[in-house]
């Protein structure tokens, strides 16, 4: 919010913005705290109304939903702030958001703000609701969703949720030893290559926990060299080499060499989540206030798609689908498009009597804003 005192006086911004005046950080850190868990569902519902307007011109039938958490760190004061899952600070407390991000899109489509110590699949059940009926309300019934989840999201109520709703589903099932599967790495004697390195098994694992049965692949990879995850080298011959394993329960048609390329896919919302952090200062605690702090959360949520879609409707090359469910756009990063975009050095001019912005006389950037203009006239 510091960075108001430098572009506070900038009268382009003053003209997006429509105001006269910029406030002052302390300013706008009151504004934050004013907010309240009832005002937050209206920031949601800007967001849903934005998000669906990108995926409706994209013209998409079917929706590749990956679903995550991420760990945000926090002050020891701030309110509902938790000691959790935070691997590199164990000792901060820290909040724990969720976000679902439409692969193909390039759209963050929900993000709820949680304490630092829940369980990642245990607290996701109510946000899983409240998005199916978001998607409902602002799409329609008639697209297809698919969801792509980690071994926190292998639960029971979480698997019958996504079935009741006809949804398709690929999740990473831990190696717990009520699942036994380790047994059916022990009878495996026949793997099928997905590539120089992964192999794979498919089985019909029966959880008896459960009282029910699915269809898992078993994925092993080969690495150089023992690793933490080589929990299971006493299944086989040393000399073979060392193995990574992984399992993937699906209700999904695809094959094995198809679903691991599904699934290499989730790696993308990584991604996103560190152009949230670095660029829309997703990680940023403005207040100690745990409702102000989820607005602030909505805000650079919202600030990301606008500018995604921002793309679609001006530079953003689309490109041919792949299995992976890759983004059908070429997008540039936030801190590329300030670079050659939203932070130019200008001047206003006013040659004809009104104020005219001029960039400079480059090629390169008499171009790009020609093509904007265009762009944004024809959308």
């Amino acid at each position: 919010m510091r960075h108001l005192l430098f572009i506070g006086d900038d009268p382009v911004l003053l003209r997006l913005c429509g105001l006269a005046r910029m406030p002052t950080p302390r300013t706008l850190g009151r504004w934050l705290s004013a907010f309240r868990a009832h005002h937050l569902p209206a920031l949601r519902w800007v967001n849903a109304l934005v998000v669906a307007r990108t995926i409706s011109k994209a013209g998409l039938r079917r929706l590749t939903i990956d679903v995550d958490g991420t760990v945000v760190s926090t002050g020891m004061q701030v309110q509902w702030a938790q000691r959790g899952f935070n691997p590199h600070h164990r000792k901060v407390p820290s909040y724990y958001p969720i976000t679902a991000y439409e692969a193909q899109s390039g759209q963050i489509l929900r993000v709820q703000n949680r304490p630092g110590n829940v369980h990642d699949g245990k607290a996701s059940l109510g946000f899983l609701d409240a998005l199916f009926a978001q998607l409902r309300a602002t799409l329609g019934r008639d697209r297809t969703l698919e969801f792509r989840m980690d071994g926190a999201f292998f639960r029971r109520d979480i698997v019958e949720l996504l079935e009741r709703r006809g949804a398709e589903y690929a999740i990473k099932v831990p190696f717990y030893p009520w699942v036994g599967l380790k047994k059916r790495v022990q009878q495996t004697r026949r793997w099928t290559r997905v590539d120089e390195a992964v192999s794979c098994a498919e089985h019909e694992v029966e959880v008896a926990t459960w009282g029910r049965s699915f269809r898992v692949v078993i994925y092993r990879r080969r690495v150089q060299h023992e690793t933490a995850k080589n929990f299971q080298l006493d299944l086989f011959d040393p000399s073979d080499g060392h193995y990574e394993y992984s399992a993937v329960v699906t209700n999904k048609s695809l094959g094995g060499s198809a679903l691991w390329l599904f699934m290499c896919g989730r790696g993308v919302h990584e991604k996103v989540y560190g152009e949230l952090k670095t660029g829309f200062a997703f990680a940023y605690i403005p207040t100690m206030r745990y409702a102000a702090n989820s607005a602030w959360q909505l805000l650079s949520v919202l600030a990301f798609n606008l500018m995604r879609g921002f793309q679609v409707a001006t530079t953003a090359d689309r490109r041919g689908g792949t299995r992976k469910r890759r983004s059908l756009y070429r997008f540039e990063t936030i801190h590329t498009l300030r670079y050659v975009c939203l932070q130019r050095a200008g001047l206003l001019l006013r040659p004809d009597g009104y104020a005219t912005l001029d960039v400079g006389g480059a090629p390169a950037v008499r171009e790009r804003f020609e093509r904007l203009d265009r762009r944004l006239k024809a959308a």
